[in-house]
């Protein structure tokens, strides 16, 4: 018999405040991010200062937006328990809610500032992936995010490191590690952006590959999730996204739905991998295109 050893939550307790890995672990991801970006926007000739001044806008907005999120698709548990509205230690921050806020307040920045909307954000792509990758780790220290019930032996097989197994062990049960499958994901997803830039695509090109690949990822580790935030929508459109998460089943089971048919994140996923896909055709074939990611100045500079 496996005795769970449970990493404790709360990193630092000193008298009442108390510091929690998840805090820790989504500071970090929100700085490596932003030394990423401003190394990259350095060969675009802009200033750290823009990329400093972009946080204090992005930052709040995506904190926010990502709770609001969260609370309006939970809000019969919040009506029941306001106090745990702004607890954002204890989880609850839904990435799509995030992104919208801080697209939103970029968008408005980056408009103050007469700069491209979407050279910063393929310049910022890789950041925003790379800090998704390590913010997944906030959600394995706080034991959420996780797909349905596995076995041990199932775990083990996954050649994972003894220490992830035991926090995979809630109250003697075992779940899939859903936040790892992204964690990879993501950080694939990041060396991809990576190297597309070398190929200096059309400008916007790198932020629409970020949109498609991270949500091609999300649509089908979602599927395995327990705690997906949900809906009851028409039939046709919940056997349209089993459909296509079907292949799936060749090796594992879907996670259980407490109600509604359809997973908000599956919905939203599908939604902005059609919208990066789009928006890439179009603009090559109506030639709005035309800019490419590094001029060819910065290129060989």
């Amino acid at each position: 018999m496996h005795m769970a050893q449970v990493i404790d939550p709360v990193a630092v307790s000193l008298g009442p405040l108390q510091i929690h890995w998840y805090g820790i672990i989504m500071g970090s991801a929100a700085l490596l991010g932003l030394w990423v970006a401003i190394l990259e926007g350095k060969r675009h000739g802009l200033n750290s200062e823009l990329f400093l001044d972009m946080m204090i806008w992005v930052i709040p907005a995506a904190i926010v937006g990502a709770r609001l999120y969260y609370v309006a698709f939970e809000w019969d548990y919040y009506l029941m328990n306001p106090g745990d509205i702004f607890a954002v230690w204890k989880g609850g921050l839904a990435i799509h809610g995030g992104l919208i806020g801080a697209l939103l307040a970029g968008a408005v920045f980056f408009k103050k500032r007469d700069v491209s909307f979407l050279q910063m954000a393929d310049i910022i792509a890789p950041s925003i992936i790379l800090g998704q990758a390590i913010g997944r780790w906030g959600n394995f220290m706080n034991q959420e995010a996780h797909g349905g019930e596995v076995s041990r032996s199932f775990l083990e097989g996954l050649h994972l490191p003894n220490w992830i197994i035991e926090q995979m062990n809630i109250e003697g049960v075992y779940y899939h590690p859903t936040f790892l499958y992204e964690s990879l994901w993501n950080l694939a997803g990041f060396l991809l952006l990576l190297g597309l830039r070398k190929w200096n695509p059309r400008r916007g090109e790198i932020f629409f590959t970020y949109l498609m690949w991270y949500s091609l990822g999300r649509f089908f580790i979602e599927g395995l999730r327990t705690d997906s935030l949900t809906f009851e929508g028409p039939a046709w459109l919940a056997d349209l996204i089993n459909g296509l998460w079907s292949p799936m089943r060749v090796l594992f089971e879907p996670g259980m739905m407490a109600d509604g048919n359809i997973r908000i994140a599956q919905l939203v996923s599908l939604g902005l991998v059609l919208a990066g896909l789009t928006l890439t055709i179009v603009r090559r074939v109506r030639g709005l295109a035309r800019d490419p990611y590094l001029a060819k100045e910065e290129v060989t500079g």
